[in-house]
This record gives C-alpha cells, structure tokens and sequence, in this order.
C-alpha cells in the first residue's frame, strides 16, 4: 500500500468523528466493554496504544464489536506493525516516522499516521506521499498557534494532534482548517474502566462526539 493510499484510508478515518481516542488498556478483560462504551457514544476510530502486554490481545478483541474501527498507537518498529496487523488493527499511529516502520506499514498493507512536528518532519513525509498526520507532542510543541502556522506554507498536510488535548481545548485545534480530528485519553479514564462504569464513558464519548470542527 502506497503512502499516498495510506493517508487517503487514515484520513477517512480521522474524518469520522472529532476524536479518536487514545486508550491505555491494561485489563483484556476491559477491553471489549470499553469498545462498546465509545461507539455507542459515537466514537468509532479507536487507538490502543501498545504500552501494556495485553495491547494486542485487546485490539484482536475490539475488532470483533460492531462498529468499531481499530487501530493500534505507539507503533514503533516494523515488528510492532507486523504485530498489529496480524491482531487485526485497520491502521496504525506513530510518534513520529521512522523508516524501518513506513517500510513495513507498506509491505503489510497497513495505513499509518505517522508523527510531525517540524516543518523539515512534514516536508519529508509530504515528499513521500503522507498528507495525513499526526502532531505530536501537541500541547509541549505549541499547540494551535503552531499548527496554524504551518498551514501557511505547508496547506496539502493535514493533522490528527494527540498530547495534552482535553475537552476544555480540543475546540482551538477543532477549528483549525489543516486539523482533521485530535486524539485524546480523557475519554476513557483509567479510574472509570476500573469501575467498569461504561455509561459514564460513553456519556464521554457521546460529548466528545457532539465537537464542532471545522
């Protein structure tokens, strides 16, 4: 899969709701409930980071709810990737784009939305066919200001920013024309997952769903 069809089949779905939600999961057993709880509340694109050992176990879960388009965040080598796909992630998110990761994401046919921040970053990913990206670390690389800054000389990219983006601030990057969606973990807090409180996450979701963007 070319980087062009890439960014085509990740901006699709960045276009689907104002955030994706990016989930620590670190009970398998939270994981299909969880999946439930976020598409009934109108959030359908999930990103389960790989940070804990059941990463991949729950993404294999999450695929099987209806509705549910699954991916898999903090994709860091082609052995992630890999990993990922065979698990049945529909796409796959980096912190940045290293090139042993774009390599493997073509070979397995897996979308990737690789990380930018610098102008030089987003210039390199523009010249090998990625439109669609993420921006990240959003908040600690200036947040708003910056990403508009770069929709001057740089308009053909396009953003999913992640990192330090909640509810109170997700409608200034919401409103920017090179801003897709913003992903976000305030929507599945880690407390109300041990609750297994999945009303009030989905009452999250059905909030973060309800974002005006551009």
């Amino acid at each position: 899969m070319t980087p062009a069809l890439q960014s085509h089949a990740t901006l699709a779905l960045c276009r689907l709701a104002p955030v994706i939600p990016v989930l620590v999961i670190e009970d398998l057993a939270h994981a299909v409930p969880l999946a439930r709880a976020l598409v009934a509340g109108g959030l359908p694109v999930l990103e389960v980071t790989l940070r804990t050992r059941c990463a991949i176990d729950a993404i294999a879960a999450m695929t099987s709810v209806p509705g549910a388009r699954v991916g898999a965040g903090t994709v860091l080598s082609a052995l992630d990737a890999a990993r990922a796909k065979e698990a049945g992630a529909e796409f796959a998110v980096s912190p940045g784009a290293a090139p042993g990761l774009i390599a493997a994401c073509k070979t397995n046919g897996l979308p990737l939305l690789p990380g930018a921040v610098t102008a030089s970053e987003v210039m390199t990913l523009l010249e090998q066919g990625y439109r669609t990206l993420k921006f990240f670390p959003a908040g600690p690389a200036g947040g708003p200001p910056v990403l508009k800054a770069l929709h001057g000389p740089l308009p053909q990219a396009t953003f999913c920013p992640t990192g330090g983006i909640g509810l109170s601030n997700a409608t200034e990057y919401l409103s920017l024309p090179n801003v897709a969606c913003v992903g976000g973990s305030w929507v599945a807090p880690i407390d109300l997952m041990k609750a297994g409180d999945w009303d009030a996450i989905t009452s999250l979701a059905s909030e973060a769903a309800a974002l005006p963007r551009s």
